[in-house]
């Protein structure tokens, strides 16, 4: 047996709303919607990754989902275009990694890591 994907499901009343904010912040393709369901995607070699975790580091809130960035100034800056509310760093962790947190507008917790 062999994992081909792992997928984050983000629970929200509206997921075409939450669709659109994602669509606009990280520049996400939309393959598929069925009303209850949206499927957003980038066409990039996808790498398998399962956290588990009691907490978000730093003694921060379990974020939902991290999303890895290229630019993570651009990102921040698409973040809050885009009305999300920024509510952890950015922020050089001990670790290594450069994140900040963000509340969706579901309310989700999300990780952006400077990758």
């Amino acid at each position: 047996m062999a994992v081909t994907r792992i997928v984050a499901n983000l629970s929200t009343r509206d997921p075409m709303a939450l669709a659109e904010f994602y669509q606009h912040v990280f520049e996400l393709d939309l393959p598929l919607n069925m009303g209850w369901i949206t499927f957003l995607s980038k066409d990039t070699s996808q790498k398998i990754e399962l956290h588990t975790a009691s907490e978000g580091g730093a003694g921060t809130e379990l974020p939902v989902i991290s999303i890895g960035v290229t630019d993570i100034a651009a990102t921040e800056r698409a973040v809050r275009s885009a009305g999300a509310e920024v509510v952890y760093g950015p922020v050089s962790e001990s670790w290594g990694l450069r994140r900040f947190f963000f509340r969706d507008p579901a309310g989700n917790l999300v990780n952006v890591v400077d990758s």
